[in-house]
Parts: structure tokens; C-alpha cells; sequence
């Protein structure tokens, strides 16, 4: 079968999309995967088809826009969709979306009459009376009575409406029939959940496909230099956020509270290229790392609270520290709380981090729950496909 994953999103959604490649790829099939040029090296790194969409992110996300800049990016953005995925389906059997804002995908599946799934890597990303909708543009919803959160998600659907007649545009020249509610439209009438049943469950209603998170197995060995500091003492602070903007502050406090603890730190750069403030031999600053490694070789991991990051550090069996800014990661830190393997704060203070390490055997627990197989159930599920 030929299977066609297309994301526009950041690694938190390249990186299971990429897992999701692999299986399929083991078990036979031909793959191609469409993501933001950031990725190519992961994606073809490990042996699938690569096909670039939109701009750099790293660097098209360090610029601030105005609500009328918004307003053409997005524009731009659904044209681009259309253009790179109708030439890169060709002949395809499968086309996934995995993740959010995927405005071309459904139409062009629809086009070839091929198969369409939606994936979705967290349950609070899909509409539920349990829960209130992810954090938009700056808002953070907050979780209410069934008829609230409902009442939230209605209001939920103006963030996709900007998009519609340049969708409905490019559904034109494909010879479909204009449709009304965008959002509805992406995530299909049988969304997918990837992520792990015991971290993010789905609340109901109804029963969905949840495959577990699709992780992609990291085979990579430390640096010389990493590993000579984490032989050197006891297991350090990890402090990284990933592909959001902190700000240096953000790293002293970190380095800060661990230090009044007697803790080391491993600060990762990250999007934010942050750094240490002084050369001291109890901290070392790294670049992109395996974190399935260094994980279980951490006293506590401090980190922005994206799907990957948080199902990772779970796995580990090491506490956390979440530090929410944006989308789904608010909801992660609410699930580590609810959990009590972490705590989700605005900062890192010696009195969160310490209340965090005392989480260390509920961490260790939780570890032997979570799934590593989501990307392998995921994959046979899609090849049952064709004989629906």
C-alpha cells in the first residue's frame, strides 16, 4: 500500500508522524512523508520519503505577526497545503493528518478517493464535553461544567473560520463541493488519538481509535562530552524547551533551583538557544540529544509540556516539571498532576523542583504502564484498511 502522513506542525508532531513512517515502512508498504523543511534530516534520516511544505518554522516562528499578517499567512499556508499534497498523493491509498490546522489533506484524499485519518496527539485537541478546547493565540481555556466546555468549543471553531474561502477556493479546482465548518472537516468523522491511554485518555463520548503515542525509537549515543558529565556526579536536573521562545531568565531560575537543591543541570539550547550565565562544572549546555537516553540517566526532567516531551519523560520513569505556553501543553501539565509524577508551574523555583523529585517512585510507577507499541498498532490499523 501506498501511505502519504503530511503535518505542518513542529517536532512535537513530525517526530510521531515520522514513527508512524517507520512502522509502515517495516511492514511493507511505501511511504512519504509531507512536514515543514525543519525536518527533512529526521525524516530521511530514517529512511522515508521527504516532501518540505511552507517555511522554515524556527525561523518563520521568531517573527511577530500582526492579526492581518496571521490572516495572509494562513491564506498562504492552505494554498501551499493543497499545492504540495495533491502532488505528493499521487497514487496514494492512505492519506493521514497528523495534527492540527491540516486544511488540505481531507479534500485531496477525497479527490483520489483514497482513505483519510485524522490524528490527533492529544485527547483535549478533539471536541468533548469534558474538557475545555487547547490554548489559542494567547487564550487558555479553562475546564468547566459539560455545558461550558461545550459552549468553549462552539467558540472554539471562529479560529479555523479565516481559512474557509481559500479552502473552499481550492476544493473548487479540485472539482468538490464547498463545505461550511472547517474544523469539523479536518478532524473527520473518526479522528485518531495517538497518545497513551494512561497519560492523555480519551474522556468520551463514544469510543475512538486510540493507538497509544507513536514514538520513534532513538537509537543515537550521547555526546563524549555528556556522557562524561553525567558519570561525574548524581543524576542532574534536565531543563529544555524544545521549539518554544523562553527567555534566558527562564534557564538561571532552572539552574537556580536545582543549584539550592545540590542538583546538576543539563540545560538544552533548544529553539531559544539558550545558554548558561557562567562556566560552573555542575551544568552543561547541549544541542539536540536523544532524550529516550538521557531520561532515564535524570534525577527530574523541566520542560515546555509538548505530547512528545511529556510521553517520553513518562516513560522514564523520572518526574517532571511542566511549563506550559502554549496549545496542548497546559493540558500535559494537568495530567502529570493528575497523575502526581510532576507538577506544572509558570516557573522553576527550588520549591517546585523539590516537590517534583519527591514524586520519584509514583514516577518510576506510572513508567510501567506506559505503552511503547502505539506506532506499530497504529500501522497494522491502517493496513486493515483497505479491506473495509
Amino acid at each position: 500500500m501506498r501511505f502519504l502522513l503530511s503535518t505542518i506542525g513542529s517536532r512535537g508532531e513530525a517526530q510521531p508522524v515520522t514513527a508512524l513512517a517507520v512502522r509502515l515502512r517495516e511492514l511493507g508498504n511505501d511511504v512519504e512523508v509531507v512536514a515543514p523543511p525543519d525536518f527533512e534530516e529526521l525524516v530521511t534520516g530514517n529512511g522515508i520519503g521527504f516532501t518540505p511544505v511552507g517555511p522554515n518554522l524556527r525561523t518563520a516562528t521568531a517573527v511577530k505577526t500582526t492579526p492581518d499578517d496571521l490572516r495572509r499567512l494562513v491564506e498562504e499556508s492552505v494554498r501551499e497545503q493543497f499545492r504540495v499534497v495533491t502532488r505528493a498523493a499521487d497514487r496514494a491509498d492512505v492519506l493521514v493528518a497528523g495534527g492540527a490546522l491540516q486544511h488540505a489533506t481531507r479534500s485531496v484524499a477525497e479527490s483520489i478517493g483514497a482513505h483519510y485519518v485524522y490524528a490527533s496527539f492529544c485527547a483535549n485537541t478533539l471536541p468533548s464535553p469534558h474538557h475545555a478546547p487547547p490554548a489559542m493565540l494567547g487564550r487558555v481555556p479553562v475546564n468547566g461544567t459539560p455545558e461550558d466546555n461545550l459552549a468553549q468549543w462552539d467558540r472554539h471553531r471562529h479560529y479555523f473560520t479565516s481559512s474557509r474561502d481559500t479552502l473552499n477556493a481550492e476544493r473548487a479546482k479540485l472539482g468538490l463541493a464547498p463545505i461550511d465548518d472547517v474544523r469539523d472537516h479536518i478532524f473527520g468523522d473518526s479522528p485518531w488519538l495517538a497518545a497513551d491511554p494512561v497519560l492523555g485518555p480519551w474522556p468520551g463520548p463514544g469510543d475512538l481509535v486510540q493507538t497509544g503515542a507513536w514514538l520513534l525509537d532513538d537509537h543515537r549515543p550521547l555526546s563524549p562530552d555528556l556522557e562524561a558529565f553525567l558519570d561525574d556526579g548524581e543524576p542532574p536536573v534536565y531543563f529544555g524547551l524544545g521549539s518554544m521562545r523562553g527567555t534566558p531568565d527562564m534557564a538561571s531560575q532552572a539552574v537556580e533551583a536545582a543549584r539550592e537543591l545540590g542538583r546538576r543541570v543539563v540545560l538544552q539550547r533548544g529553539w531559544a538557544d539558550l545558554e548558561l550565565t557562567d562556566d560552573a562544572k555542575d551544568c552543561i549546555t547541549i544541542g539536540e540529544v536523544n532524550q529516550q537516553a538521557l531520561f532515564r540517566r535524570t534525577a527530574a526532567i523541566v520542560h515546555h509540556g509538548g505530547a512528545g516531551t511529556t510521553t517520553t519523560a513518562a516513560a522514564a520513569g523520572r518526574p517532571q516539571v511542566v511549563l506550559p505556553h502554549m496549545y496542548d501543553q497546559y493540558y500535559w501539565g494537568s495530567q502529570v498532576e493528575r497523575l502526581n509524577i510532576g507538577r506544572s508551574a509558570t516557573a522553576v523555583t527550588a520549591e517546585v523542583l523539590a516537590e517534583a523529585l519527591g514524586l520519584t517512585e509514583e514516577a518510576a510507577e506510572v513508567a510501567t504502564q506506559v505503552r511503547t507499541d502505539g506506532a506499530r498498532a497504529a500501522a497494522e490499523r491502517l493496513m486493515a484498511l483497505q479491506f473495509d
